[in-house]
């Protein structure tokens, strides 16, 4: 299914927050680009001259963004103007939409609520009834959300650390929703959602009152299972370069990272993972050498979590992902040596 965001503030400084937003609530990259006037078929000019429109994409769905020229407050917001432009969209391109504010009043977002019409205002309150989601600020029930069929990635992250790391030094038990935060590198408000997205999910439970603290339900190899279906691939996607960055500690991932966790032969093609924030202050700062989709010496994995936050004990044998992690990025591979290999990793790190 594909939805329409109406943006109502200005877009570089702003989509910043919107960005940051999508991230700490669900843990997912957001990354618009702009759409031409020439693709935008049959919609009337002036909805072409009073938005501008952008592709994104967030749980594997596509989206189209859409932001008000102008710096319109929300004062001068006209709901019905604004059900009038939806209702137009729909028509034309047969797309859910979204309205998307940086500020608006409680009788604005009543009478929204009242129509119906899904929104969102960053840091505050996100409405899609037509995705069963009712967040706002202060209230973090999972049972009014949809339900995910997933783990987020934050969530991913806390679950194979507990998996891995069965050293008492570095157990999750003892750490509260705060020290969880500061360990991961993640907001609280992420590291809530993360641990509600688990418990959801039946793999952990939540105990304390002022200070709070997880406790998995099950024995790390029964975890491993109830959490399989629902784990996902933890490389958003792949770019290729003919050099590998300079200045940066990189950890072998993909085939690279498979033959220090098996016998498989070493491949070719050189592949490294990254951390996304990463990856995008080299794209945007000009440090990679030909980045492109289709072939290069180096392949670089941009991950969703950041990999160095689960390979600590694994760099005293080489500079690797962690083995679950890998596992869970190559177990859709149909190459008999990969199998051959993931199997390996699981009777080793599992049972």
């Amino acid at each position: 299914m594909v939805y329409i965001i109406i943006i109502k503030f200005t877009m570089e400084s702003k989509i910043k927050k919107l960005i940051k937003y999508v991230d700490d609530i669900l843990g997912f990259v957001f990354e618009p680009t702009q759409v031409p006037k020439k693709d935008l078929g049959n919609l009337p000019m002036y909805i072409s001259e009073m938005y501008r429109i952008y592709n994104a994409s967030l749980f594997n769905v596509d989206f189209l963004l859409i932001e008000y020229n102008d710096d319109d407050d929300d004062d001068g917001l006209s709901i019905f103007q604004l059900g009038k432009h939806i209702d137009l969209l729909k028509n034309n391109l047969n797309k859910k939409v979204v309205f998307l504010a940086e500020n608006l009043t409680s009788l604005n977002r009543k009478r929204l609520i009242e129509k119906g019409l899904n929104f969102i205002v960053p840091g505050k309150q996100m409405y899609l009834p037509d995705l069963l989601i009712d967040l706002r600020e202060g209230n973090h029930n999972p049972r009014q959300r949809k339900k995910v069929e997933k783990l987020l990635p934050s969530a991913q992250l806390i679950l194979l650390y507990h998996i891995l790391h069965r050293n008492e030094n570095k157990q999750l038990a003892d750490d509260s929703f705060t020290q969880l935060a500061l360990r991961f590198g993640y907001s609280r408000m992420a590291i809530t959602k993360a641990i509600e997205n688990l418990v959801y999910n039946k793999l952990c439970t939540v105990e304390g009152a002022r200070e709070k603290y997880i406790r998995f339900i099950a024995n790390r190899d029964e975890l491993w299972q109830q959490a399989l279906p629902l784990c996902v691939n933890p490389v958003f996607k792949k770019v290729f370069v003919d050099e590998k960055p300079g200045g940066q500690f990189l950890l072998q991932s993909n085939e690279s990272a498979l033959t220090v966790f098996s016998n498989m032969n070493p491949s070719r093609q050189k592949f490294y993972a990254i951390e996304r924030v990463k990856f995008y202050d080299l794209l945007k700062n000009g440090q990679l050498t030909n980045p492109n989709e289709s072939e290069g010496k180096f392949c670089l994995e941009v991950w969703k979590y950041n990999p160095l936050k689960l390979a600590d004990e694994m760099l005293n044998d080489a500079p690797v992902v962690d083995p679950l992690s890998l596992y869970l990025s190559l177990r859709e591979s149909y190459d008999e040596r990969v199998e051959m290999a993931l199997q390996q990793i699981v009777e080793k790190y599992i049972w």
